[in-house]
């Protein structure tokens, strides 16, 4: 049976693959030459008239005799652009010497022969224009994809400075960034980077900026995509990125245009796709995850105090209940004798040892906030400030956690908010139970140990060749911005990690 069941799907693979080959071949040629055929060609391709969003007009065009079929999906094109622009000019000319380009009044006009190249235009929201006696389709632009209004961005949200955000459609994304950087060394690219669904992919840089060896890298890593389908840039990111298992993210996600824009002008190369209210920036360093887009907005005392803040967070979440498990197990000699015995009367009662406290505390803690980001958002922080309240005060009256370490979890919990970037939020959490289980075996030993391991495989990374720690090593001439950042009037160098083709901001 299993024999037979292999044979059956064999032959099916063998058959659908002479059907993907005979599309490939029909794809691969020139329209046919007879204006019937190429309709009927058409016709079969989308399985008109069962299609209900195709549409296909005959038009007789007035004037010069010709018979001719405008050929677009209604639910992707501007209907009444092609009335307007296309269909009425070519109903109401009676001038025999113009040719069809001069008669149709739309704004976008090309030609092309292979039917591959018309199909892509087509479900690309274009309108396919053929005429009798041509060896080519006019495909006009009139795109008209649906879309959300622009609206603030949801994750990375400031309280002085710009509020536009991105949202689903490429072309507004790509107009939020040119009404930033009015310059015409803006090169805005488009690959396609699917072989079924045809996905655009648009790369943003400044041709007169960025590294020549970068963007032929990103191009090249772009190039090589093999895939039936990538919907958005949270999957193509997944694609392009070069080290897959890695927990240190190695490219940049923002939601903010502003963001962007100033990325660009840096010399970086920004990604856009339909379907993605957001941007990659390539490449990324550690720096570029811990800074926020608000911090040059901010006078700088006020921008370097949030930056301080954010620090201390990171080493606050990251150490605190580590520290805890590690010198409450191994190292009570380092605790001042009050603070040892006030521990010990609030432990006198617990049956399990700190490291398995904390694990419940951390794991309850995580287990709220994923619940608090899943259910419907009126309900969502109610969730959150009931569950972590009601399940911290029946923990310690159960005897089952002490109430320090509802603090300490709660701490480093609080702390973890301040990494305002998704991608390295994640990686800071799952460091927090790293160093926490290297705590419980072998205590301060254990979290020097995998931290120090930790900066020597961050040493190691780069991103699309740029070293991850850079420009703090190896050292690259900068504006200087890492920890702090500079006044605004001694920023004058852009990164020299990028070999920007001008280094010099002014």
């Amino acid at each position: 049976m299993l024999k037979r069941s292999l044979r059956k799907t064999h032959k099916k693979t063998i058959s659908n693959e002479k059907s993907s080959s005979k599309d490939i071949k029909l794809k691969e040629s020139d329209i046919p030459s007879n204006f019937e055929e190429t309709i009927d060609t058409f016709k079969s391709i989308y399985s008109y008239p069962d299609n209900q969003d195709v549409v296909l007009r005959p038009i007789d065009i007035s004037g010069i005799n010709k018979k001719s079929t405008i050929l677009f999906i209604n639910t992707i094109t501007d209907s009444k652009a092609i009335e307007d622009y296309v269909i009425s000019p070519l109903l109401n000319n009676n001038d025999s010497s113009k040719k069809v380009e001069d008669i149709i009044t739309i704004q976008s006009i090309k030609t092309k022969s292979k039917v591959g190249d018309i199909i892509t235009k087509i479900n690309q929201g274009n309108a396919a224009l053929f005429v009798e006696g041509e060896d080519h389709a006019y495909l006009l632009g009139a795109s008209n994809f649906e879309s959300r209004a622009v609206e603030k961005a949801q994750n990375e949200n400031v309280v002085k400075g710009p509020k536009e955000g991105f949202n689903e459609k490429a072309t507004t994304n790509i107009s939020l960034i040119r009404k930033r950087v009015k310059s015409e060394n803006l090169v805005v690219e488009s690959h396609i980077i699917s072989k079924r669904s045809k996905n655009d992919l648009f790369l943003l840089y400044e041709k007169d900026l960025v590294s020549d060896k970068l963007l032929q890298n990103v191009k090249n890593r772009v190039n090589s995509l093999d895939v039936d389908a990538i919907q958005n840039l949270s999957l193509l990111e997944q694609y392009i990125e070069e080290r897959k298992y890695s927990i240190f993210p190695t490219i940049l996600y923002t939601e903010r245009p502003d963001r962007a824009a100033s990325f660009i002008e840096d010399g970086y190369i920004v990604l856009l796709m339909d379907n993605s209210p957001d941007a990659l920036v390539l490449p990324a360093t550690f720096w570029s995850f811990y800074h926020t887009s608000e911090e040059h907005y901010l006078r700088f005392p006020y921008g370097n105090f949030t930056r301080l803040l954010r620090i201390l967070a990171l080493f606050i979440t990251l150490f605190t209940s580590s520290l805890y498990v590690a010198v409450v197990t191994y190292h009570s000699e380092m605790v001042p004798p009050d603070l040892l015995l006030a521990i010990a009367a609030t432990r006198e009662k617990l049956p399990f040892p700190a490291a398995v406290e904390v694990f419940i505390m951390e794991f309850a803690f995580e287990l709220i906030r994923e619940a608090g980001l899943r259910v419907p958002s009126p309900i969502g922080p109610t969730i959150g400030i009931v569950g972590a309240l009601i399940l911290g005060q029946a923990a310690v009256q159960a005897n089952i956690v002490s109430p320090i370490v509802v603090i300490i979890v709660a701490l480093g919990g609080l702390s973890s908010f301040a990494i305002g970037d998704i991608s390295m939020n994640f990686t800071i959490r799952i460091s927090r139970f790293l160093l926490l289980l290297s705590a419980s075996f072998m205590g301060l030993y254990g979290i020097t140990a995998l931290f120090t391991m930790g900066i020597f495989y961050m040493v190691s990374i780069k991103s699309f060749g740029v070293p991850y720690l850079s420009p703090l090593t190896p050292s690259y001439a900068s504006s200087g911005d890492k920890i702090f950042r500079k006044v605004l009037q001694k920023e004058i160098l852009r990164p020299g990690y990028l070999k920007p083709k001008d280094l010099k901001k002014r």
